[in-house]
């Protein structure tokens, strides 16, 4: 159901003025007020010039191939004129006993008065080449990185046929020195993920900044290792995680938990506390279980270190993997707290958590697992919410269930329960854009690829329904298929999608939903072709979508909802909408749509040869993202004259993702993480910067060819030659007037 811009309008009901919301969304009377980021009947900004034309710059064919025959990339956050920015915070500050982590993510804002606010910041993982290049320039400590990568490459030439080389440090004695220089590395590594708070103070030119505050604290890939700072945990997979023995590994921690790590986007709640999401914990730990619940051994994720990544980073403490995965809940104005992991929420490859709130009604917390055929989910509350500013609306959490949605091509959709009752009907890979679907293999534990429609028929005739998979008391069936969520949710027949990356509540109670890719993977899936099309039809479509979904009835706890996509990527010479892999959303205060889009750092500014061809055959679609530049900063009106049609707002320095989008109160700045800068080619040396050529299309698809000017590798943000690139948080302010002609 991929919809043009007119039918976008009226599946959204919008009129020139409103939007189904009911809110003012790109434009204002006269009689009302506006946001400061766009208070005006136009957008309160010039957009800025990308590298590709755009429907927004309305211009004629010929002009198109004259005014983007040539573009230069900066290592910059590009802004649009009169709009400035400050950093906030960068990889290295202090933030309380600790520091402030690697690749922030996700933002929360909790003001907790006029002109003060504790900003929660996740940290998601670490890219190897910048990090290793730079720590001890910003760290000011050195690491035993080279003799701990020849020990591992020592011992991955003398493991044949491993599926997944590297070091089993875990089984090393504690007097071995290499463990203890694998330890070192490791704890630096984990520190810098997880979870910050940090306080701000807004000064009387409106411009916020750092402050101190006994609040700031962190939580790292290592809380309670040392410190005695646990997680907590709640719900059915307490069961599972308090066993002393089972088919497989168990920590004997019973339900406390060393620390979060890969902590991507999130939630906030009205009550004031912050969720942050676990996402690819597969690359730190194992992530496959057994019928029981219980983890693979650390042996089957071992440590690794190359130039390009550091994996298997919990191997050596022993963690258990079915521990991470979860979404942490945390109270960034308590000093005390260090989250708490709600195991009714699932364990799956988290991204981001849609919060519907409603006096009267159940809590409904939506969620996608962002993988290659990964799910949408929705857990919905036992008991319903009294005031939606309690802080004990948490303990709802505690009591619930948990559902995968399944997607008709009619625009219809249910939720199955992932239940123990639940019955097995796995979905044909005949319907999926690769042959492949992951079932959980049993008796054994793990997973098993089908790649036929045979295997499907013949595993829903072995077993009935979920609780068959699983063992153990009903209480501990219900707590392992938690556990084990995108393989359970697999075998009821959940709709694979296209990497549902964000998850973002309407002011109407609508759900709008970022998929990301309909790429393919050999190792974990690919989406539904029946639901996950490109605009000319085609399958395994790279460039994404954003779907508008809406419950029956607007009830939260409903059973079954209708969905339409409300925006396309691509290029618009192919019915797309100018941008790639849309990842992040926002609403402003105004009810304004934002976007950040998130295209693989290696293929940012990827030369395209003149004919499309690569050795001879047309370049593949991941390949072609190279025409998209930087990712970039989106901002979409819902209504009005230019509603849903993309506006560039911004665009992000070199080899980097903007992410974390969100506002303060008013819209008064925007706050945004800048992640990853120089992930691929780490720091930019003597401001170096090479010519490239790409077939470009205007918006009518007429071809020309356009040289681009990139620099390699990245300084911001201090932007001074040579100087190391560090993710940092920014804060946003629009032109002091706060009026614009545009």
């Amino acid at each position: 159901m991929t919809l043009n811009r007119r039918h976008f309008l009226i599946f959204l009901g919008a009129t020139a003025t409103t939007t189904a919301c009911g809110v003012r969304f790109g434009q204002q009377s006269s009689t009302t007020g506006g946001s400061p980021f766009n208070p005006g009947v136009k957008p309160a900004f010039q957009p800025v010039k990308g590298p590709m034309p755009l429907a927004m710059n309305a211009l004629a064919s010929d002009r198109q191939m004259t005014e983007f025959s040539q573009y230069e990339v900066v290592d910059d956050l590009v802004l649009p004129e009169g709009f400035t920015y400050d950093v906030l915070a960068s990889w290295g500050d202090k933030v309380g006993d600790s520091r402030f982590g690697y690749n922030n993510d996700y933002l929360a804002l909790i003001e907790t008065s006029p002109d003060e606010a504790l900003m929660s910041v996740n940290f998601e993982y670490i890219s190897a080449i910048p990090w290793q290049q730079t720590y001890e320039q910003v760290i000011g400590k050195a690491l035993p990185l080279q003799d701990v990568d020849q020990a591992v490459k020592a011992a991955t030439k003398a493991i044949k046929g491993d599926q997944v080389p590297g070091l089993n440090a875990y089984a090393l004695p504690d007097s071995n020195p290499i463990k203890q220089q694998v330890k070192t590395i490791c704890k630096e590594g984990l520190i810098d993920q997880g979870v910050g708070i940090i306080a701000l103070r807004r000064s009387p030119t409106g411009k916020w900044a750092r402050s101190q505050s006994a609040a700031e604290r962190r939580i790292t890939g290592i809380s309670g290792l040392e410190d005695g700072r646990y997680l907590k945990t709640t719900g059915p997979a307490v069961a599972i995680f308090q066993k002393t023995k089972g088919l497989g590994y168990v920590d004997k921690l019973g339900d406390k938990i060393i620390g979060t790590f890969q902590n991507c986007a999130g939630g906030t709640t009205p009550w004031g506390t912050v969720f942050s999401a676990e996402e690819n914990v597969q690359v730190q730990v194992p992530e496959p279980v057994y019928a029981d619940g219980t983890s693979f051994d650390p042996s089957d994720r071992p440590f690794n270190i190359t130039d390009e990544e550091l994996t298997g980073l919990g191997n050596v403490f022993g963690l258990a993997g079915n521990k991470y995965g979860w979404m942490v809940e945390l109270d960034p104005a308590n000093p005390n707290d260090y989250g708490t992991k709600h195991t009714w929420l699932g364990r799956y490859r988290h991204e981001a958590v849609g919060v519907r709130v409603a006096a009267g009604k159940p809590l409904a917390f939506y969620s996608g697992c962002d993988r290659r055929g990964g799910h949408l989910y929705k857990f919905v509350s036992k008991a319903a919410v009294t005031d939606p500013k309690d802080k004990a609306n948490s303990k709802l959490l505690s009591d619930g269930m948990l559902y995968v949605a399944q997607f008709q091509a009619d625009g219809t959709g249910r939720w199955l329960p992932l239940s123990p009752t639940t019955a097995i009907a796995p979905t044909p890979p005949t319907f999926l854009s690769g042959v492949m679907l992951p079932l959980p293999q049993r008796p054994e534990g793990g997973i098993f690829k089908v790649d036929n429609d045979a295997q499907t028929e013949a595993f829903q005739k072995k077993y009935k329904n979920l609780g068959d998979l699983y063992v153990g008391s009903d209480a501990e069936k219900q707590g392992a298929i938690l556990i084990d969520a995108h393989f359970a949710a697999n075998a009821i027949g959940a709709t694979c999608t296209a990497r549902p990356e964000d998850t973002k509540i309407a002011s109407d109670g609508s759900l709008f939903i970022a998929f990301t890719s309909g790429g393919i993977s050999k190792d974990d899936g690919s989406p539904d072709i029946r639901i996950f099309k490109g605009p000319d039809g085609s399958t395994a479509y790279e460039f994404g979508w954003i779907m508008r979904l809406v419950e029956t009835g607007n009830e939260p706890d409903a059973n079954t909802f209708t969905w339409a996509m409300a925006a396309t990527g691509g290029e618009l010479a192919i019915g797309g909408q100018g941008f790639a892999n849309p990842d992040n959303l926002a609403f402003d205060g105004q009810g304004n749509l934002w976007m950040m889009n998130d295209m693989s750092s290696d293929k940012l500014n990827r030369e395209v040869p003149a004919d499309r061809r690569e050795k001879g055959v047309p370049i593949t679609p991941s390949n072609l993202r190279g025409i998209y530049g930087n990712n970039a900063i989106w901002y979409m009106p819902l209504s009005g004259k230019a509603a849903g049609q993309p506006h560039l707002f911004g665009i992000a320095p070199m080899d980097c993702e903007t992410t974390g989008l969100c506002f303060a109160s008013g819209d008064s700045a925007l706050f945004l993480s800048i992640q990853h800068p120089g992930e691929v080619n780490g720091i930019r040396q003597n401001m170096a910067a090479e010519m490239r050529q790409f077939a470009m299309q205007t918006t009518d698809g007429k071809e020309f060819i356009q040289t681009r000017k990139v620099p390699i590798g990245s300084n911001w943000p201090s932007k001074q030659a040579n100087d190391p690139p560090k993710p940092s948080v920014v804060a946003i302010y629009p032109p002091s007037s706060q009026a614009m002609s545009s």
